[in-house]
């Protein structure tokens, strides 16, 4: 750890009030909690007795359950469609922390929703329902409008891509346009990009861009066995994607940055118990945005996301970050190092 526990303090104080604008992919993680005490007579497959069922805000939508958290000021934009999941969606923003006037019902598709089951602690299995199909060409002008008209009001913008269809060349070109008239940019407003494989190709900007380590061995075509292979594949991908900065999460391993003038830096994992890495990969991107949307160094940016992560981890379900979690998170990390 290169901050001081004052340096990473005041970096988590300076994330309340950020101004983050998240666009992407919505889903509707749904939970099934039980628990397991027999096999099924009709096939060897465990009988899970439900105790609860909870909905929750996934893939973009998680991001901001993460930025809400950190006490940041939060718009999203994206689709949902006409349907109930979607009503539940629209109804778990109106809380009074989210501005969603940028999620647009799409009819043409269902709302993404992805079905958990969970026994014992344990994923049993999850079931997904999605269409992966783009929106219409006048939603997808509609959207790439209102997100580029709310870049004045915000201090950073999120992608949130889960390849479900909501980023598309008419967005991404959009937003090209902003980086390259300086509206977006490491000092300016960042843009930080959470990347899938199927937009590769459309990717050429970022503050930012944040592939993990599959993603980034998909990108290059080879494989990432080490910190010395990430900072040669962020190399690559930094020229590849035209972006400032280059993050590779790279989980037990921790992750990777390469900074704007070519440095990089290896923060280690600080995860003490992994029992669930899903969602791991917004909190990262939700943490590393809101601080440098307050003008963090990248490096404090990264070492509290990397904080973060290992809280998440150690937690059952997509769950999200928050400030008391991440104080009690660098209270532990020194005094663990103290006694060490």
């Amino acid at each position: 750890m290169r901050s001081t526990r004052e340096e990473l303090f005041k970096g988590l104080r300076a994330i309340e009030g950020a101004k983050i604008l998240v666009v992407g992919d919505i889903i509707l993680d749904r939970y099934i909690w039980g628990k397991v005490e027999r096999i099924s007579p009709e096939a060897p497959v465990p009988v899970v007795e439900v105790n609860e069922i909870e909905d929750r805000l996934g893939g973009a939508g998680n991001v901001v359950r993460n930025l809400r958290g950190l006490g940041a000021i939060v718009s999203l934009a994206g689709f949902v469609g006409d349907d109930d999941d979607g009503r539940k969606v629209l109804a778990l923003l109106d809380d009074g922390k989210t501005n969603r006037d940028a999620v647009i019902v799409d009819r043409s598709k269902r709302t993404s929703l992805k079905t958990r089951v969970v026994a014992n602690s344990q994923q049993v299995c999850r079931i997904d329902k999605e269409d992966r199909i783009p929106a219409p060409p006048a939603l997808q002008e509609a959207l790439a409008a209102v997100v580029d008209s709310q870049i004045k009001d915000v201090d950073a913008v999120i992608v949130s891509d889960y390849a479900k269809g909501t980023i598309s060349p008419v967005l991404l070109n959009r937003l090209k346009g902003a980086f390259d008239e300086k509206r977006l940019g490491l000092e300016s407003k960042p843009l930080i990009i959470d990347p899938k494989p199927a937009n590769f190709d459309l990717y050429k900007c970022g503050t930012i861009v944040k592939p993990n380590r599959k993603e980034a061995e998909v990108a290059l075509g080879k494989k990432i066995r080490s910190s010395t292979d990430a900072v040669e594949a962020a190399v690559e991908l930094k020229k590849k994607w035209g972006a400032e900065m280059i993050l590779i999460t790279l989980g037990e391993g921790g992750l990777v940055l390469l900074d704007s003038k070519g440095v990089s830096h290896h923060v280690e994992t600080v995860a003490k118990e992994v029992f669930d890495v899903s969602g791991a990969g917004d909190t990262v991107t939700a943490v590393i945005a809101a601080a440098l949307a307050k003008k963090c160094s990248p490096v404090l940016a990264a070492e509290l996301s990397n904080i973060a992560a290992g809280i998440v981890v150690s937690e059952v379900g997509t769950v999200a970050i928050d400030l008391k979690k991440m104080v009690e998170g660098v209270h532990s990390l020194f005094t663990k190092s103290a006694e060490q």
